[in-house]
């Protein structure tokens, strides 16, 4: 059974090629650092983090999430608690074992927290200071070699601005990727050229993918758009790991 089959059915936004990337991402993690997920809801990233670090015999995921939903969720006064429909869905995974929840907001978690990182997945709150305040404080504990994803930088405005600077055209990273809406780069201390190069070739693509994405409704270019930057080129750029 694929890493999706076992997911698909939780609530959430993961596609399928983003569940296998986390997985692979996850498997193939530095070993001398933690596994950090920001923004959990009901563990379909968790999951998939959690899998693929059990298969390559890693260590646990600490996902952090204060449960409450993103201020997209907070509208009517209307609370959100998904703590409970989370722990369920990773014990039932059978992975309750390889996760450890921390039940506050990263921005509280960061003081607290004072081990290196290989791997760290950031989907929390999507408007640009939070996603940009999630970088800032915890992309310093990734350690070199290790890797730095987010979620939504294709559909939401503040994930794309931080993923483009901080991450596309920074010095720090090379080997840069996306699929579907997970853009994702491996830390360095200085990157070189080609890298910077091949960087920017990436960004490039992203942003027609982004602006064909934009237009799908309006246009019809939706199956195009898959038929172009689906399976395919995703299997390209994430053989190039």
């Amino acid at each position: 059974m694929g890493i999706y089959e076992k997911i698909k059915d939780l609530g959430g936004w993961l596609a399928e090629g983003e569940a296998e990337l986390l997985y692979d991402l996850a498997a193939k993690a530095p070993k001398n650092g933690k596994i950090v997920e920001i923004g959990s809801w009901k563990g379909r990233s968790t999951i998939c983090l959690a899998s693929g670090s059990k298969k390559a015999n890693g260590g646990k995921i600490t996902a952090i999430d204060p449960h409450t939903g993103s201020s997209e969720h907070q509208g009517g006064g209307q609370g959100v608690n998904t703590f409970e429909e989370f722990k369920k869905n990773i014990n039932e995974a059978g992975l309750a074992d390889m996760i450890q929840p921390i039940v506050k907001k990263s921005s509280e978690a960061v003081n607290d927290f004072h081990e290196p990182i290989s791997l760290i997945f950031i989907d929390g709150g999507h408007e640009y200071e939070f996603v940009k305040q999630d970088f800032d404080q915890w992309v310093p504990k990734v350690v070199d070699g290790g890797i730095v994803a987010l979620h939504d930088t294709i559909s939401w405005g503040g994930p794309r601005q931080v993923a483009e600077k901080d991450l596309f055209l920074s010095r720090n990273f090379k080997d840069t990727g996306f699929v579907n809406s997970i853009s994702y780069g491996t830390k360095t201390e200085k990157n070189n050229l080609f890298d910077r190069c091949r960087n920017r070739y990436i960004l490039f693509l992203k942003n027609t993918f982004d602006l064909l994405w934009s237009l799908r409704k309006k246009s019809g270019l939706l199956k195009k758009m898959e038929r172009m930057f689906g399976k395919r080129i995703n299997k390209i750029f994430r053989s190039m790991q």
